[in-house]
């Protein structure tokens, strides 16, 4: 059973009254020509745009950069989101690949990951150009690549992508993949930002406090700030409890300073737990706690802050909060050390060229003594 070309006509009229794109249309034929009635078929190619966008909006929670969203909704729509994606929907096909990058709903497996992305990618969709550009740069399922994370990326972020735009901007302002470029990352994260994107807010306004890329503006990073920690970047909230502690820009306020911080907390910041940790350590806007700091050091070590792994292994080292263990110093120095921090290096040169705690060892003592220069 084919159409008439005049009930065809008609179906197409509808289609566009009812603000169907080219693929919805194509279904919305399908549905009349199987057979379905027309008020029929209107309704599910609407249904099916409202389960596209419960989809869509569960993906945008689960990849708002750096945070960790509640995803039932995108478990509640796992089966659609498969259909969609294997029927070439690039939505669809991002958040697959999303579900595989997390491990959320099926096994963590990055390659597939890429996959999907890639596929997402290749029809244009933003979102997909964006993480296929991150799984390059992190080498996560490919080989590790800032030639092709560039690429993709640049993609995203000049279609209009906010994410696109804060990762090329971030990839300019750390130099990876090339020279670093403080003005294009001033570019970039202000397109992010005025997108409202949080992290493109946070460090334009931490490239106006800094003076990078532009005049040092202590208003103005205030300004980008606290749009970034109001709308829920734990970055943000971070760094505007930072300013409060220090006084950057506003008049100096613990009581605000720890609102922020512990905001960024709740969501697991690890820079909002070391700096909560110095805060208890020296006494700054609370009673001086060496074991509060310690623990909040520990919070940040354990997951990656190169700065908590460094005050750890100091508070191991001179025994404050904890008992003095050289053992457990040197491991969490060197964690620190291999990550950059100049003063954990400092530290195992320290330690290696007076025998405190190690053996003595010359070589060891130089090489650390060299990373800290470099």
């Amino acid at each position: 059973m084919t159409l008439e070309e005049n009930t065809l006509k008609k179906i197409k009229t509808l289609a566009y009254q009812n603000d169907f794109n080219d693929k919805e249309t194509t279904y919305f034929i399908e549905l009349v020509n199987s057979g379905t009635s027309i008020d029929k078929a209107i309704d599910m190619v609407e249904e099916r745009k409202l389960t596209k966008k419960s989809v869509k909006k569960s993906y945008k929670e689960v990849t708002s950069t750096r945070h960790k969203a509640n995803i039932s909704e995108y478990k509640a729509a796992k089966e659609e989101l498969l259909t969609y994606a294997r029927q070439g929907d690039a939505d669809g096909q991002c958040a697959l690949g999303y579900m595989y990058y997390t491990g959320e709903g099926v096994p963590q497996d990055y390659k597939e990951a890429v996959k999907w992305f890639r596929k997402a990618a290749e029809q244009g969709n933003a979102d997909g150009q964006c993480y296929l550009g991150l799984m390059y740069n992190d080498g996560k399922g490919v080989p590790q690549n800032y030639k092709d994370a560039m690429k993709w990326i640049r993609k995203a972020a000049e279609q209009g992508g906010a994410e696109g735009q804060y990762y090329l901007g971030h990839m300019y302002y750390a130099g990876e993949g090339g020279t670093q470029n403080c003005k294009e990352a001033m570019k970039w994260f202000r397109k992010a930002a005025e997108q409202g994107n949080a992290d493109g807010q946070c460090y334009l306004g931490l490239m106006y406090n800094d003076g990078i890329g532009v005049p040092q503006d202590s208003k103005k990073a205030m300004k980008w700030i606290r749009k970034a920690a109001e709308q829920g970047g734990a970055e943000g909230q971070c760094y505007l409890g930072l300013m409060y502690k220090n006084g950057i820009g506003v008049p100096q306020d613990y009581k605000e300073a720890m609102k922020w911080i512990r905001k960024a907390i709740e969501q697991g910041n690890g820079t909002a737990q070391r700096e909560l940790g110095l805060m208890y350590y020296t006494g700054e806007g609370v009673p001086q706690d060496y074991k509060e700091a310690v623990k909040w050091f520990r919070k940040a070590a354990e997951q990656g802050n190169a700065d908590g792994q460094s005050d750890l292994g100091y508070m191991y080292y001179t025994g404050e909060g904890v008992p003095q263990d050289y053992k457990k110093a040197m491991k969490w120095l060197r964690k620190a050390a291999e990550q950059g921090n100049g003063t954990a290096q400092g530290m195992l040169y320290k330690m290696y060229y007076t025998g405190e705690g190690v053996p003595q060892d010359y070589k060891e003592a130089d090489k650390w003594l060299r990373k800290m220069a470099e």
